[in-house]
């Protein structure tokens, strides 16, 4: 049984910004400091594709809108796997600093 789905994400910014710029942080964050939590694709993509996928979430560049201030960002995440490796992340720090 597929388990993913999408999340629907409006914001609205202090500053006006385009989906290009919206689509660069997004991806820079998910190459650095939230590598192997956070991905970034421009791949036309289904629910198949993300089912156990590691990633907390999918961000889908190809749907990202912005108007303005007001921006639109679609990410994927499978409901369960996603979860599960950040339990598996959050244990592993723990053992690491000897809890």
């Amino acid at each position: 049984t597929a388990t993913g789905s999408i999340s629907d994400i409006t914001a609205l910014l202090k500053r006006e910004v385009t989906a290009e710029e919206v689509n660069a942080a997004l991806k820079a964050a998910a190459e650095g400091p939230l590598k192997g939590i956070l991905a970034y694709t421009e791949d036309e993509i289904v629910l198949q594709d993300i089912v156990m996928d590691p990633h907390s979430s999918i961000v889908d560049g190809k749907l990202t809108k912005a108007l303005g201030n007001l921006v639109k960002v679609f990410a994927w995440y499978d409901n369960e796997w996603g979860y599960a490796n950040r339990v598996a992340d959050l244990v592993e720090l723990v053992l690491k600093k000897g809890v």
